[in-house]
């Protein structure tokens, strides 16, 4: 952890040389926001799950460029609560290499690359819910130039943001990195191979005897209205977590897949057998009208398509956190989604999406499905 600290206090040092020596500019501040509106109708034998609306995220932030150096600052609303999202800045060392420090959304794996708001599949994979962090405090290293692409973390745990050091007792931390070669990134004409690994020590657990010896890891139905829990896995007794992500990309004219596989294994203490957890899903989108596919080199993945565009998208996703050797059972499921996005203009975008999804073997909680017909219209700017 010593370690970790003494990299974090260079990397800022780093950011911050030759300032004096930068040639005057601009200082150039813009304002950015989102409003995402919801509406569902669900069929369960959960009762949980009952018909409404929601704002389930309403931001306001500001970006600065000055220079070299770039900040951002997001705030969220949602659900009568105020939270911290995005908070970093970053250094242009080149057109090609970047730092940047602070909380954010570290890259691992090609749903990384994009926001929550802009997940093709209205409600991003439980896959990657499951088995990725969202934001954290840390430092990432970018390099992105021509077929390549890669990026390098070192980050501490997501409480940090919340509560300090003395209160959490320690801080866990980790590692992580992504590495991607597209040899196709032409309008109409997309290939992409990537693979992501990370490795994290245990979390802060409001439970003494579970605090940074156990790992929390789940994803909800894939509905903001509702927030009822698919699968879940308390992992006690543990020392590390490792886990990878394959990644690819193809596309052909109006056409493309995107797909990833996750692998995650928690190393555990004494004679505790590790537990093991994967998941998969696949996506295949179409514009009906719009043209081609273009590739977005900033978000090393397809690039949003243009205002008027009409897009159609099936989805496919299997995740499996019931482990039988270290008897943790944290259920299956699978979600096999239909999605229509409407790009109404640059800052707005009409969502409908039609799911099915089912759980099983979760130790504490019934088989059960559920079906949603769900709608989104959303600006942001």
């Amino acid at each position: 952890m010593k370690n970790l600290v003494s990299l974090g206090v260079f990397l800022l040092i780093l950011l911050s040389v030759q300032v004096n020596a930068q040639e005057q500019s601009v200082l150039q501040i813009r304002p950015t926001g989102r409003i995402l509106m919801d509406g569902g109708l669900f069929h369960s034998d959960n009762k949980n799950f009952v018909d409404g609306v929601a704002i389930p995220d309403a931001r306001i932030g500001v970006k600065t460029t000055y220079g070299k150096y770039k900040a951002k600052v997001d705030i969220g609303y949602a659900y009568g609560k105020v939270s911290l999202k995005d908070i970093f800045v970053e250094r242009q060392f080149s057109s090609h290499a970047l730092l940047r420090v602070g909380n954010f959304v570290h890259q691992f794996g090609l749903q990384s690359s994009t926001s929550s708001s802009m997940k093709v599949t209205m409600e991003e994979p439980a896959s990657n819910e499951a088995f990725f962090n969202s934001r954290l405090m840390g430092a990432m290293f970018v390099y992105d130039k021509d077929d390549f692409f890669g990026t390098a973390s070192v980050h501490v745990e997501s409480e940090a943001l919340k509560k300090k050091s003395n209160e959490l007792g320690k801080m866990g931390y980790g590692a992580m990195s992504r590495l991607v070669y597209r040899p196709l990134h032409d309008t109409g004409r997309l290939f992409q191979l990537g693979i992501s690994g990370a490795y994290e020590t245990p979390r802060y657990n409001s439970e003494p005897t579970l605090d940074h010896t156990s790992f929390d890891l789940g994803a909800n139905f894939p509905t903001r209205i509702a927030k009822v829990r698919a699968v879940n896995a308390l992992i006690p007794d543990a020392k590390n977590l490792i886990k990878f992500t394959p990644e690819m990309i193809a596309g052909y004219g109006p056409v493309a897949l995107e797909a990833q596989y996750y692998y995650l294994q928690v190393n555990r203490k004494k004679d505790f057998k590790n537990y093991k957890a994967s998941g998969m899903y696949g996506i295949l989108r179409g514009l009906l009208i719009g043209g081609n596919y273009r590739y977005s080199h900033t978000d090393c993945g397809i690039a949003t398509p243009d205002s008027g565009s009409l897009e159609c998208v099936f989805g496919y996703n299997y995740t499996d956190m019931s482990d039988t050797r270290s008897h943790i059972y944290g259920g299956r499921l699978n979600d096999v989604s239909f999605t229509v996005n409407y790009y109404i203009n640059k800052y707005m975008i009409w969502r409908f999406r039609y799911s099915y999804t089912k759980i099983t073997d979760r130790v504490g909680f019934e088989n059960q499905s559920l079906s949603a017909f769900q709608t989104r219209f959303q600006v942001i700017f």
